[in-house]
């Protein structure tokens, strides 16, 4: 049974989510004592495979604005028939069993005028790994309109990563200016760049070409339009209203 479903934030909490203190699924709160869980990263699949997971308890939540006008779906599966098809499926395991160990093998003799040929050994097959490597990319986070870094005041503490690392550098909010040490494919001719601030999120793919790269250096700057940053709400209560049932 599929459950189809969309997110609420009823009251959005005020708090500084970089001022929390970071774990592994998000952050913790001392104002209201409770874990926050950063969904504002996640895929729909990651989004509705933790609701699945966690709908009966309550939760604190990231989000991106945009993931409150989506809607998300996960398969319901009914715990009693579950046990009903293991049951089936032992009974059915047993009675095969108890068969096997009545029937007495019947020796057989096969005349065969010309034996068959056949080729023998162990099947095997190469696959070649692509191969990574690290370099070191350098240049500053521009704004499209005004190819100037983005307002410090309006976007606040950005942090840049390359390819969902965990290696994550402060952009210098006077100039824009980073450096960051990013592991990509040697045939990759894009990278995904992830820039995160106190409420704001982007994840974008950038072009690069490999003739660039001199010396295990990327000179190249990052250029994005304001209106692609995602605002992102802290959920005091994260709600999910069901849709129906298909």
């Amino acid at each position: 049974m599929k459950k189809k479903f969309t997110l609420e934030i009823a009251s959005p909490c005020s708090e500084n989510f970089d001022k929390m203190i970071p774990n592994s699924s998000g952050s913790f709160c001392d104002s209201c004592m409770k874990n926050v869980i950063d969904l504002s990263g996640k895929t729909n699949s990651e989004v509705a495979r933790f609701v699945a997971e966690t709908k009966d308890k309550n939760i604190c939540a990231r989000l991106k604005v945009t993931q409150l006008e989506e809607e998300f779906q996960y398969n319901e599966t009914s715990r009693i028939n579950n046990f009903k098809y293991a049951a089936v499926a032992a009974s059915v395991l047993i009675t095969s069993n108890i068969a096997a160990q009545e029937k007495i093998p019947v020796k057989t003799e096969i005349a065969c005028t010309k034996p068959n040929s056949y080729t023998l050994g162990k099947v095997a097959y190469s696959q070649v790994a692509e191969k990574e490597i690290l370099i070191t990319i350098k240049g500053k986070l521009l704004e499209a309109k005004t190819n100037r870094p983005l307002n410090k005041e309006t976007y606040p503490n950005l942090n840049l990563t390359i390819n969902d690392s965990q290696n994550a550098v402060k952009i210098n909010p006077e100039t824009g200016d980073f450096s960051i040490v990013a592991q990509v494919l040697e045939s990759s001719k894009t990278f995904m760049v992830t820039i995160t601030g106190s409420d704001y999120y982007l994840s974008k793919e950038i072009a690069f070409t490999k003739k660039a790269v001199k010396g295990s250096i990327l000179n190249q700057n990052i250029i994005i339009a304001a209106e692609e940053l995602t605002k992102i709400y802290i959920a005091g209560g994260l709600g999910i209203n069901y849709n129906g049932n298909k």
